[in-house]
């Protein structure tokens, strides 16, 4: 059997050790350039040859066992101890990639790596292995498995998560000059403190307990918080003269701190009041203060409760003598006011309650909602509002404050409490709600887990002690769960009726005051307070497992740990539903009212399709149907609430809009339609057609040359397509699109910065749609605008790959101008795509001095976009590298203005212009006959008076 690798005509003992040498030097070889260079082997016609190692691995083995059958039992126990030092190694890996985590050093945050992708390596690099380095992928394989709609938000398979957030992730730092600062006093202090601490041989934990273990309840501690002079030195103490200080609270404490998850996250916290109550909060969980450790059980039945009910079509259609009254308590953030408005238009009756809560961080949908709020008499806004982040325990705060407001407004007669979002829509009419609940008045609907209880209580962190300060869930170390009670939980959407509400809300008795404290200190508490009060109190009989929803569970896509910059957990969100998922709402096998998630900007024609299927359609020639309009930015925010990016670009398309004005009447000596801009944008809007991305529409003000006097215009500014097929097109066809961003939703797997905004200091994603074939390997190009190449690396495309996206680390700042990422095969061009870095015009909202704009514009230092360089590539992909181009961007580097437009003009095209107001220009249309306009009508979003039916939809 001759081979394309080597001859088989003389097989000796002598020739197999020889040839399997030469494949794992090929292997050793191409692993350490990944791994050191960033780059895969390729070989001399361009072609990555790592794959061939396996093929060559495999003829060896039918080789040797067509000679000598003795000899493949060798190579077998050979090729076995290979496997098993490559995971040796690869273990190693990880933990030596684990353990830089922990560091509380700040280095740079680096991206996700997904799966079908094959990115640079990103960490340090680990010590050598001592095992022989064979073939190893730093790409690892993902299990695959089935999807389930449980009603909770952490994954599935959360034993196989890393849910430690000690540190930021071990990315490379990048050479960022603006960034550059001296040591904060407070981290000199720590430095200090840790240096006199470590000469007094505090803070070891006692023998058994891992360093990431709090004392329970009970548990002696010494009066100066050690636990003995012969207590072994924990694992992650460090010895003196360490980069990394040990964490400390800003003031004394009763305790010494010597929980790593604690350490990490004083360390990490950025306030002194945070801080302080970190600190606070541990100590007095170790020393017995903080959790009950057993709490009284007053169900009287044994196990758990869970009443049947049937969902009956017909039972509408009778009348109810004594019909139930809903107080909905909507809980809302974000910009979505046309959204919010359109579900609740769907929602509202004239017999029901409405108390909605803004996050305090949205101050624009608050003022939309306080306007229309005013309209109805029964529909109020809190007077307090929190940060709900997700996960917090500010949300358990909210439901509970709202409980208590409720109960207190004695001309508000409710008989059930439904907490809904701005992503809920109603699946079934107002009439079917009210007779189902009227039907089931007694009962209470909350949706459990459905999984094995001890496998709850970890996959929650139920277990683990958590504390919401500055925005954030702190992990702060293990806890007990209190003795006596079953805890149960799942999804924290959920109907309560009014008498249970009045027991969670003003009962004093052991249970609930108890079950306050413990989910004070617990992530998620909503998804499980509720489901553990009900079901050990009185009123255990009256559970129902059933919350009478569907919730869109993609876990998949929902569960990328995508919450971690907000909470020291992994968690899951539910997917927006599209079109495909419309049959889901017919179903009438379970009762089921609501459904979420919906968005949008995602999709707003499955929103459209379930409205017409509830309340019938529109009448025809019904205007804005089609479209939709999100604030990004209102005036009242304020120009500081902008990014230097955006409040750059707003300006720049406003002038667009100006010229295009100019350009729509061109009779000469004509003044009347020329302006000179004045002030910043009063507003930005996106705007949607079809489902599809339109621009921006920004309201700004100017004046008029030929009156000299204000007007108030709104422009529609549109990306020009940038996505190019290659001519002539390859036989290469799985690629269908590429593009370039920053704000990557791996769950609905689109930009979140629409638009694509990006200036000099941002870290763009370069992300590829592909169609279904067989396994290719793709290589991506980076260049920048003057044809540095600023990265290149290999993505391998499995065959079921939709997307794939990467982040390379690049130095920055990046080089202003229109960037192109190439996209090849073979080294064949397949496509490219564009995008712009646009330079500064402001900085920290201020007009940019001179020698900010050098330092931001001129590229990274010596254009090193990373450590090693790709100049070799240029001839290869014809890209001269021309002197005068590079002395143009050195002289543009310190000037904006008419550089910064044309570079706009080029990716941008200003579509329309419209006034708000009266103008001079004689052709200038006004905004609200303007189809595209935000002044436009929207019916469909509007929310006018009560009908006679009640209702206003």
């Amino acid at each position: 059997m001759e081979s394309k690798y080597y001859p088989t005509s003389v097989f000796s003992p002598y020739s197999f050790i020889m040839a399997l040498l030469a494949i794992n030097h090929h292997s050793a070889l191409c692993w350490n350039l990944n791994r050191k260079f960033r780059t895969n082997c390729l070989d001399s016609s361009g072609r990555n040859t790592q794959g061939d190692l396996h093929e060559k691995r495999v003829w060896l083995i039918t080789s040797i066992e067509d000679h000598s059958p003795s000899m493949l039992e060798v190579a077998k126990f050979y090729f076995l101890v290979e496997t098993s030092c490559i995971s040796r190694l690869r273990n190693r890996v990880q933990r030596e990639r684990s353990n830089m985590k922990s560091k509380v050093k700040l280095i740079a945050n680096a991206g996700p790596v997904i799966p079908g992708l094959k990115p640079p390596n990103l960490q340090p690099h680990p010590p050598e292995p001592t095992c022989l380095e064979g073939y190893f992928s730093h790409r690892p394989k993902e299990k695959v498995r089935t999807d389930s709609n449980n009603e909770n938000s952490v994954p599935k398979d959360f034993e196989n998560v890393d849910n430690s957030n000690f540190a930021p992730r071990t990315q490379k730092q990048k050479h960022q000059p603006e960034l550059t600062k001296k040591p904060p006093r407070g981290q000199k202090e720590l430095l200090k403190r840790k240096r006199e601490q470590e000469e007094k041989g505090r803070g070891r934990p006692s023998p058994g307990k891992g360093p990431n273990e709090v004392l329970p309840p009970g548990e002696r501690v010494a009066v100066d918080g050690s636990r003995g002079k012969d207590a072994p030195r924990p694992p992650h103490a460090r010895k003196s003269g360490g980069s990394s200080p040990e964490a400390k609270p800003d003031q004394p404490l009763r305790c010494d701190i010597s929980g790593k998850e604690a350490i990490s996250a004083l360390s990490r916290s950025k306030s002194k009041h945070c801080r302080q109550e970190i600190g606070e909060t541990y100590c007095r969980h170790r020393l017995g203060l903080l959790m009950p450790e057993k709490v009284t059980r007053l169900c009287p039945l044994e196990g758990k409760a869970n009443k049947n009910v049937q969902w009956d079509e017909d039972s509408v259609e009778y009348m109810l003598a004594n019909p139930v009254r809903i107080a909905f308590v909507l809980v809302v953030h974000g910009r979505a006011s046309r959204q919010l408005q359109r579900m609740f238009k769907a929602i509202y009756h004239k017999d029901h309650f409405y108390y909605i809560h803004v996050d305090k961080r949205s101050n624009y949908l608050h003022r939309q909602v306080l306007q229309f709020a005013r309209q109805y008499s029964n529909v109020r806004v809190t007077p307090w509002r929190m940060a709900t982040i997700w996960g917090g325990a500010s949300l358990l705060s909210t439901y509970l404050q709202s409980m208590r407001d409720l109960l207190e407004m004695t001309d508000w007669p409710w008989d059930f409490f439904i907490n809904l979002s701005a992503a809920d829509y109603p699946i079934r009419t107002n009439d079917q709600l009210v007779a189902f609940l009227s039907r089931y008045r007694d009962m209470n609907f909350l949706k459990s887990h459905g999984r094995d209880n001890a496998r709850f209580i970890r996959k929650q962190g139920l277990d683990r002690l958590f504390l919401e300060c500055d925005a954030h869930m702190w992990r702060l170390g293990d806890r007990r769960i209190p003795e006596g009670i079953a805890v149960d939980g799942g999804s924290d959407w959920f109907l309560l009726n009014r008498k249970f509400v009045e027991y969670v809300t003003f009962s004093t008795d052991d249970l609930v005051t108890k079950m306050k404290q413990f989910y004070s200190y617990t992530l998620l508490p909503a998804e499980s307070f509720f489901h553990t009060v009900l079901e050990n109190s009185p009123h255990c009989d009256t559970m129902v497992d059933n919350n009478l929803r569907i919730t869109n569970w993609n876990r998949k896509l929902g569960c990328k740990c995508q919450y971690k910059h907000i909470v020291d957990w992994c968690g899951c969100s539910p997917n927006d539903f599209k079109p495909q998922d419309f049959h889901r709402f017919q179903q009438t096998a379970r009762p089921t009212f609501f459904a979420r998630k919906f968005e949008a900007v995602v999709n707003q024609e499955i929103i459209g399709q379930l409205d017409y299927y509830l309340y019938g359609n529109y009448p025809a020639g019904t205007p804005g149907l089609r479209s939709y309009w999100e604030n990004v930015f209102d005036e009242p925010d304020g120009v500081h609430s902008l990014s230097d990016v955006a409040l750059t670009l707003y300006h720049s398309f406003s002038r667009l809009g100006l010229r295009r004005a100019e350009a729509s009447l061109r009779a000469p000596g004509e003044s009347s339609c020329r302006y000179y801009p004045m002030g910043h944008p009063a507003s930005v809007h996106l705007y949607f057609l079809a489902d599809r991305f339109q621009g921006f529409l920004i309201k700004h003000h100017a004046t008029n040359l030929a009156v000299s006097k204000l007007e108030t215009l709104e422009t529609w500014v549109m990306p020009k397509k940038v996505f190019k097929i290659a001519s002539p097109p390859s036989d290469f066809g799985r690629l269908q699109f590429s593009e370039v961003g920053t704000d990557w939703d791996a769950k609905e797997r689109l930009f979140r910065n629409f638009g694509g905004l990006l200036g000099p200091m941002d870290e763009p994603v370069g992300m590829q749609k592909w169609g279904k074939g067989p396994n290719v390997t793709v290589t991506v190009i980076w260049v920048d605008p003057v044809n540095i190449i600023a990265a290149t690396y290999d993505i391998l495309i499995e065959s079921t790959a939709e997307f794939t996206h990467y982040k390379p680390p690049l130095n920055l700042p990046l080089r202003p101008g229109v960037w192109t990422v190439k996209i090849l095969h073979h080294w064949v061009p397949v496509a490219e795509t564009k995008f712009l870095v646009a330079p500064l015009t402001f900085s920290n909202r201020q007009p940019i001095k001179p020698e900010e704009a050098l330092r931001l514009h001129n590229g990274p230092l010596r254009s090193a976009y990373m450590e090693q360089s790709f100049q070799s590539l240029n001839p290869v992909l014809s890209l001269p590298i021309n002197p005068a181009q590079v002395e143009q961007a050195r002289r543009n580097a310190a000037s904006a203005g008419r550089w910064l437009d044309s570079l706009v003009g080029g990716m941008w095209t200003a579509m329309d212009i419209c006034a708000t107001g009266p103008s001079a220009c004689p052709v200038m249309q006004t905004c609200s006959q303007t189809a595209w306009s935000s002044f436009s009508p929207d019916p469909k979003s509007e929310l006018g008076a009560v009908k006679p039916d009640g209702r206003l939809r």
